[in-house]
Parts: structure tokens; sequence; C-alpha cells
């Protein structure tokens, strides 16, 4: 079975969103897009919350959002129920997100990273494994307040 992932950006990041989705439909992804589809000026929240509700319905095993800082799609991605999403800028942080966060999705700030790193972060962010064990037990507690 082919994996889905979705993709969301603001303007400020649209340029960014159709290289990684380059990227991974050449890696053999099957890429939702979310938009934004230009550079034109638009809100953020918009798209995110589109990718977030995609989440939510289990259609989408995992999923990239992109804007300017990173900061405010990835505020607007973990409003939603099923995301855990992580803002990344280098590979520790893709890494330890993954690994001891179990996220689900990838946030990149495009004012901050070249795009050779946002690949690089992608792949880092693809291809490492939750670790569980004690790291589980605090994934379990992020939603119930507990």
């Amino acid at each position: 079975m082919q994996e889905k992932i979705g993709i969301a950006a603001d303007h400020a990041g649209f340029e960014l969103k159709e290289k990684v989705k380059e990227f991974l439909e050449q890696r053999g992804w099957k890429v939702v897009d979310f938009g934004t589809e230009s550079e034109e000026s638009c809100d953020y929240p918009d798209f995110a919350h589109k990718l977030g509700t995609a989440m939510d319905s289990g259609g989408l095993d995992r999923g990239i959002a992109i804007c300017g800082s990173g900061n405010g799609i990835c505020m607007t991605m973990n409003k939603h129920r099923s995301v855990r999403a992580i803002l990344a800028w280098n590979r520790e942080l893709a890494v330890l997100g993954r690994s001891h966060n179990d996220a689900n999705v990838l946030c990149l700030p495009a004012r901050f990273i070249e795009t050779e790193l946002a690949l690089e972060l992608t792949v880092v962010f693809l291809d490492t494994a939750f670790e569980g064990g004690r790291h589980g037990r605090r994934v379990g507690k992020i939603g119930s307040g507990d």
C-alpha cells in the first residue's frame, strides 16, 4: 500500500512546498496538496486546518506544513486532536520530534532554511522511528492533561 502524506503551506511557504512535494512524489509517496497554490498573500490557518481535518479523519499517514517562520502553522496544526506537529530547522529537532514525541506532522520555516536542508529534514522525519517506552507514556499524556 502506498503511504499518503498531506502537505500545506501559506504564501511564504509555497515555493518550498512545491519542491518538497516533488521530492516526496519521487520517493513514492502519494501527496495530497491542501494549498496554497501561489505566492499571493493568504492566511496559514486556512490551509493548516484543511490538513489537520484530513489527519483527524485518518486519511493520511503523515503531514508537512510550511509557513514563513513555521510557528503559526505549527500552532494551528496542533489544535487538531490527532496531530502531533513539530517545528524543525535542524536535524536533531527532527530526529527528537519523531523518536521521542511520535510527531506525525513536520512544520518547516521557509524563510529560515534552504531547500536542501528542508529535504534532509523531510527524509529524517519520514525515516526516523518512534522509540516508544517511556516516550510512549509521555506522548499518551499529551491530549489528556493528566
